[in-house]
């Protein structure tokens, strides 16, 4: 169920989104999807050749990981500003949480918002990917 701006404040968590254990299958699709056709996130010899231990998820999986957390938090159409940054390789096998906490409650032209710290994590609690958002929160 989307947050509501009435009944949010700084400190509170977002729903968070589980994914995983990630697959092999789901970097190949995703490479199709995105026409990202790296061999690095497909071929387990190719990324052996490159250094390292097996095929990752590509950066943009993982935050779009995050887009569909903050898209169940806010409802559609309500993210206005997401950015991160990719800090840690996504391993397959992995199963990874999508986290977020409102830092920010505010209005601004008109329009009720709040600002949100994002991040993935995997179960041992190891951050991978870490970002800002701001979401358009209803009353």
């Amino acid at each position: 169920m989307p947050l509501r701006f009435d009944r949010v404040k700084a400190g509170d968590a977002l729903e968070p989104l589980v994914k995983g254990p990630l697959e092999k299958a789901q970097f190949v699709a995703y490479g199709q999807a995105a026409m990202d056709a790296n061999p690095i996130h497909t071929d387990d010899e190719f990324a052996q050749q490159s250094g390292y231990k097996s095929v990752f998820a590509q950066g943009m999986l993982s935050m779009g990981f995050l887009g569909q957390m903050l898209v169940a938090n806010a409802g559609v159409g309500n993210v206005r500003r997401f950015k991160v940054r990719f800090t840690k390789i996504t391993w397959p096998g992995e199963t990874i949480t999508c986290k977020g906490v409102v830092t920010r409650k505010y209005e601004e032209d008109g329009r009720q918002l709040v600002d949100c710290d994002v991040h993935t994590e995997t179960e041992t609690g190891e951050r991978r990917v870490e970002g800002t958002a701001t979401l358009v929160l209803e009353e």
